[in-house]
């Protein structure tokens, strides 16, 4: 008998401490949750960089100054220990492009608004046959391999053809990787928003420079390439470029909140997103929301005096347009220091918005205590949907932290149709951003992270790299990698 009430004390005390726990995470979140809405400064200090500093291209004046603008503002806060992290890249730039198409045995021609992606050739001129390629897949390329090389390969930016739908789309770089290996001489990729609407972003699985220049015209443009070529069969296209690539210094910016527990200061968890843009825009939703969003949730913390068992580096990543240079800067140095294996999870955000849930990254159990703490953050605005994901995901700046090992997630949520359209593109201004929207990634990212870095057991660990490559099999990457250039074990 004696037992059984020991162990009933045991099993309420249990109880009760569990629910002192949520009554005192309650407690934080709801002051999260009234500083934000009271003096929230995400939104204005968007719209101030915006309009100041304009677009954030890695290696230029104005990457620089919004470099310093996030040291600054960090500063400002209250994070004495703000650093640089710098590091050399091979930058590039765009100069002149044009695209003409002739007929084959015609005078007629028509130019078209075009854009280059980085990392085409810093000069190129090419002439060929144009070759439709659908979708831009591996099977796509498969059934014109006899045709397409020595020519010019045309392909969606996404999948619109009967006969892919269901299946996984590629990234624009593993498309033209593709292309290149089937022999095309340059690359046409149609976008799929409509309007006019041109799109950048890197066409390099590597960050380096690629053999063959690459384009991009609008959805518009690639349905009167289609029918022409449907029509009169030998078109050629010219494509004429000039671009700048030079090696440039670049600094990824980074405050650190201290732990405050013997037992669990040295772990870490990075909270970071990509400060870099491209530059046809300001970078208003990629990713300045991403960004901003994670200066906002430092200054909650240090507003509020918030302390974490864990030690949180909040992270402004450089040269992620560009081949996640500044994120892959940061793991090579944890690892020429031995420290990788204190990060134990990297939470990205990269055009993150109105957040109303996260993503576990493949992690059940790390879902399960994200479902357990949404319910809290529920408890404080109904709004909330705690509507978790669990699938890891590549080309930002949580993957090299993920081949590494390291576990990762992400806040997730929705953009109006509007602004998901401007992706990469030139219409990417402050304008398509929603302060309520912005300022719920603050609140419920804080929330989150605050909970996270304070549990006595994070259910995350290093992953071994048998461990890593069976994860990211299983997550049905391996693939992607292997195009990519970035799997690093025998295939």
């Amino acid at each position: 008998m004696k037992n059984y009430f020991l162990a009933a004390f045991i099993f309420l005390f249990g109880i009760s401490a569990f629910k002192a726990k949520d009554a005192d995470l309650k407690g934080i979140f709801t002051k999260i949750n009234a500083d934000v809405l009271q003096n929230g400064k995400v939104y204005e200090t968007l719209e101030e960089a915006t309009s100041t500093i304009g677009h954030r291209l890695t290696g230029s004046t104005n990457g620089k100054k919004a470099e310093e603008y996030a040291y600054n503002l960090l500063k400002k806060y209250g994070f004495a220990n703000t650093q640089y992290q710098p590091f050399v890249v091979e930058s590039w730039s765009r100069d002149t492009v044009s695209l003409t198409l002739v007929p084959e045995k015609s005078d007629n021609y028509v130019d078209y608004k075009v854009v280059a992606l980085a990392h085409s050739p810093v000069s190129s001129h090419v002439t060929g046959k144009i070759v439709d390629c659908g979708d831009g897949l591996e099977e796509d390329f498969e059934k014109v391999k006899d045709e397409v090389k020595g020519k010019v390969a045309l392909f969606n930016i996404n999948i619109q053809s009967e006969a892919n739908k269901g299946k996984k789309n590629l990234h624009r770089s593993e498309k033209t990787a593709l292309a290149i290996q089937y022999g095309a001489t340059g690359v046409i990729i149609a976008n799929a928003v409509e309007g006019g609407v041109l799109l950048t972003g890197t066409a390099s699985v590597t960050g380096e420079l690629i053999p063959i220049p690459a384009v991009c015209v609008s959805v518009e443009s690639g349905k009167s390439m289609r029918r022409w070529i449907r029509d009169e069969k030998n078109i050629l296209a010219v494509i004429d470029m000039r671009n700048f690539s030079r090696p440039i210094n670049a600094r990824n910016v980074v405050a650190t909140l201290p732990g405050t527990s013997k037992k669990l200061k040295n772990e870490k968890i990075v909270i970071g997103g990509h400060l870099d843009s491209w530059d046809l825009a300001t970078g208003a939703m990629d990713n300045g929301i991403g960004s901003f969003t994670i200066l906002d949730v430092a200054r909650v913390f240090k507003a509020l005096n918030l302390k974490t068992k864990r030690t949180i580096e909040f992270t402004m990543f450089m040269g992620e347009e560009q081949g996640l240079l500044g994120s892959r800067h940061m793991v090579k140095k944890y690892l020429e220091t031995n420290q990788l294996n204190n990060v134990k999870l990297m939470m990205n955000l990269d055009m993150v918005n109105n957040t109303m849930g996260f993503n576990a990254g493949g992690n059940d159990a790390l879902k399960a205590k994200m479902d357990e703490i949404g319910e809290i953050i529920k408890s404080v605005d109904p709004d909330y949907k705690n509507m978790n994901r669990n699938a890891a995901g590549l080309h930002s700046d949580n993957q090299p932290f993920m081949l590494r090992g390291v576990s990762t997630c992400s806040p997730s949520g929705s953009f109006p149709v509007k602004a998901y359209n401007c992706y990469h593109a030139n219409c990417d201004r402050f304008d398509l951003i929603n302060k309520d929207q912005i300022n719920n990634n603050v609140r419920f990212t804080a929330m989150m992270l605050y909970a996270l870095a304070n549990m006595d057991e994070l259910p995350t660990k290093t992953m071994t790299d048998d461990e890593t490559k069976e994860f990211l099999t299983k997550q049905n990457l391996k693939k992607e990698l292997i195009i990519g250039k970035d799997w690093r074990w025998e295939q």
